[in-house]
């Protein structure tokens, strides 16, 4: 009972985490067009705004791996959640774009700390059920991204409709999960601290290279639609649909995340489900842009979610089953600098293609053309054994 008790909570813990990975970044979404209108930003100032945090959480995964090896991944993990609630609460304070960039930069280099942190936890928390472990972190990551839509229409009311007080209050649920974690991990305060002997990723290593484009896939795929659909709405003059087509994307991730959870194990190391969630993202990006109704585009922004959740979640759990468990915090950081770096280059280049056409449904063509890897490196990669 005791060790059911002390596997529930790790579990419980790392659902928190997973929360704080994404609540201060998808509380913009909600508040885009505001912001737009009040800084009066571009069509690539959208796209390097979406790309500041896909940016540092490239930039940051190697020094977030060096941090692990020196204080321990939950500590790690602690500190990153601090950092990401400051840059948050600060960007209450922008008065221009230079402004909002730069404190978007703090709290995206928290989240960038906290990302490696997490498959090294899992396998020292919850080390017989890995799978299943990452598919609930992964699933409040999900809860992380939806909160901040389902609840804006709730907060902007209480706020006075002000996007720089909203963004202020997606700051506090990140310092009371680190609170939380800092008492109540397994272990408590005086649990032994794991430190990896080596942080810096192999870059000579195909296994990097072929899970971090994998995981580029769903990266891009989410943030980049995440940035441009509510432009697209707006240029085709359905600014009523952005708030619900955005509520769809994110929660069309919650089916993909419950069917994971119970089939964790069984898809373990599978190939198809990769390919399948890569080709439902595919379908679902033509979907978008050719819907006419308001359903057709609901239905079509869930299914980029479900995709998104599908290979997120399958790649994650990836590392930690590939190597061997020194090896799997700089593994992690490897795979995520790649995944976040390529994410971060389609971005702008969705944003150039937007303004250089006129148009923002052309910003989703290079979001179609990278959603390819996840088809491709699956059927290349050898998912059946862990490296020694």
């Amino acid at each position: 009972m005791s060790s059911a008790r002390s596997t529930f909570g790790a579990l419980f813990l790392l659902w928190l985490a997973g929360n704080g990975l994404r609540l201060t970044i998808l509380a913009v979404p909600p508040v885009l067009a505001l912001i737009i209108l009040d800084l009066k930003l571009s069509g690539t100032e959208v796209g390097i705004l979406n790309a500041i945090p896909v940016f540092l959480f490239a930039l940051v995964a190697i020094p977030g791996s060096l941090l692990i090896a020196r204080v321990g991944a939950v500590p790690a993990l602690i500190i990153g959640l601090l950092i990401a609630a400051a840059g948050s609460a600060l960007r209450g304070l922008t008065s221009d774009t230079i402004v909002l960039y730069i404190t978007t930069v703090v709290m995206a280099a928290g989240i960038a700390v906290m990302q490696p942190a997490m498959p090294p936890i899992v396998r020292q928390w919850v080390p017989r059920q890995i799978g299943f472990a990452t598919a609930v972190y992964t699933n409040g990551l999900l809860f992380g991204e939806i909160f901040p839509v389902l609840l804006a229409a709730v907060i902007l009311p209480v706020v006075g409709g002000s996007w720089r007080a909203s963004l202020v209050l997606w700051s506090i649920p990140l310092v009371v999960i680190a609170l939380i974690i800092f008492w109540f991990q397994p272990g408590g305060k005086s649990a032994p601290v794991s430190r990896p002997r080596q942080w810096m990723p192999d870059w000579r290593d195909p296994l990097l290279w072929k899970l971090g484009l994998m995981m580029s896939t769903s990266n891009q795929l989410y943030f980049c639609s995440n940035a441009f659909l509510p432009g697209f709405l707006l240029h085709t003059e359905r600014t009523d649909l952005i708030g619900p087509a955005l509520t769809a994307l994110n929660v069309g991730q919650l089916p993909a995340s419950f069917i994971l959870l119970v089939m964790s194990s069984p898809w373990e190391r599978k190939k198809w489900p990769l390919i399948g969630g890569a080709v439902i993202g595919l379908a679902a990006i033509a979907g978008v842009l050719s819907a006419t109704s308001l359903w057709g585009v609901l239905a079509a922004a869930a299914f980029i979610g479900f995709s998104c959740a599908v290979v997120l979640t399958l790649v994650l759990t990836l590392p930690a089953l590939l190597v061997a468990s020194d090896d799997v915090p700089r593994m992690s950081a490897g795979v995520f600098t790649i995944g976040y770096g390529v994410a971060m280059l389609i971005s702008i280049i969705g944003g150039i293609a937007w303004d250089a056409s006129g148009n923002p449904a052309f910003a989703f063509i290079p979001i179609a053309i990278a959603t390819l890897p996840v088809i491709l490196f699956a059927l290349l990669t050898d998912f059946s054994k862990r490296r020694a």
